[in-house]
């Protein structure tokens, strides 16, 4: 039996959960959205049809489900943790064979009217079956080989089908979720090191290879890597998008074009204007007070989060919101690393800005656990 269910007396129930919501948490996710749909009527010329609509709906519907999903007790979130990750599992798989093809890569399955990212369903399952694993695991054998094993595979196997698809941005986030909940639940730090100096040796054997006859990559692939080191090495070519974000961003100055005065995204200079590299567009027209203003509301979110996990006594509620939280960190931050140029463009959107649907609202639902843990917390 867990702290929470030996507390439920102290859980509020009724109508008197509205008033435990994380109510500030609400309106920053808020803030966010609209940062969004500002930025998507710009890119669209001042038009909302185009896609600063269809995302507020979006946005409506993701909220809806945010609450629905805070009022259920956090303990049956907990309990049917195993059966969300094989379910996301089984529609990973799914997408090997049936998934619709979209820009070279099969992520997608379309059920009837509906087109869903399983792999965006993925990152949250995952995050809470850890939980739950290290909720039911004794706190002196996390660090044990056998049970360090276990969520190393549950990581590891969607992580690989999400490689098979491509999809890099996604797979990263997967290992770097799932590295945070187990580095939350206490696993030995030694194994992380060991993981940080195979990917090192990793990292400078393909480098070293490159060239022989035991060359580990593809050319093609060498070339990437020569173009997010030097993008200016092809401008009109492999260098082309990085080069025109980085335009965009220095274009901005301290505060900005001005809104809708972008020459880069007005232009079409911008690729992915809407989705992957919306920053720039922010960045463009409202300079680097925009782009910071941007960066505090996504701070705040994860200061709630860190808060809520610290003062949460019930374990499973606490590494859940820890790892939610981590995973949107991930997610904003490799996309700001992506489009300044600071890693390669793995295809990662930019939460709750970029237009997109499946990701919008699974991220929406999965803050409405955060929120289940802090209505539920034992008071």
């Amino acid at each position: 039996m867990s702290y929470l269910e030996s507390n439920l007396k102290t859980v509020p129930t009724g109508l008197s959960k509205v008033l435990y919501l994380n109510w500030p948490l609400v309106i920053l996710l808020t803030a966010v959205a609209s940062t969004g749909f500002l930025m998507l009527y710009s890119v669209a010329g001042g038009t909302l049809d185009t896609w600063a609509e269809p995302q507020m709906k979006r946005f409506a519907v993701g909220m809806t489900a945010m609450f629905i999903v805070a009022f259920v007790p956090i303990w049956f979130w907990r309990n049917i943790s195993l059966a969300a990750y094989l379910v996301a599992l089984v529609l990973l798989i799914a997408v090997e064979f049936f998934g619709a093809i979209g820009m070279g890569a099969q992520r997608w399955l379309e059920l009837g009217p509906l087109r869903i990212q399983p792999s965006e369903l993925m990152k949250i399952t995952l995050v809470m079956l850890l939980a739950a694993y290290y909720d039911w695991l004794d706190v002196d054998k996390v660090s044990r080989p056998l049970w360090v094993a276990l969520p190393v595979a549950i990581i590891l196997v969607p992580t690989f089908l999400v490689l098979a698809q491509p999809d890099l941005g996604t797979a990263v986030m997967l290992v770097a979720g799932g590295g945070l909940v187990m580095f939350a639940a206490g696993v030995s730090l030694w194994y992380f090191g060991t993981v940080i100096a195979l990917i090192v040796a990793l990292v400078f054997g393909v480098l070293e290879s490159r060239g022989t006859d035991w060359q580990l990559l593809h050319d093609y692939q060498y070339k990437r890597i020569d173009t997010f080191l030097d993008p200016s090495a092809d401008p009109l070519g492999a260098g082309y998008n990085i080069t025109q974000a980085q335009i965009a961003l220095g274009s901005g100055g301290w505060s900005g074009r001005g809104f809708m005065q972008g020459t880069q995204s007005r232009l079409n200079f911008l690729p992915e204007k809407h989705t992957d590299f919306i920053f720039t567009t922010l960045a463009e027209e409202f300079g680097f007070v925009g782009a910071f203003s941007l960066l505090m509301l996504y701070a705040g979110i994860i200061a709630f989060c860190i808060h809520a996990a610290v003062v949460n006594r019930d374990r499973f509620s606490s590494l859940l919101t820890l790892g939610v939280g981590g995973t949107f960190f991930f997610f904003f931050a490799i996309n700001m690393a992506m489009v300044m140029g600071l890693m390669p463009v793995v295809g990662v959107p930019l939460p709750l800005v970029s237009y997109g649907g499946t990701a919008m609202m699974i991220l929406l639902a999965a803050f409405g656990l955060v929120q289940s843990a802090h209505v539920h917390r034992p008071r």
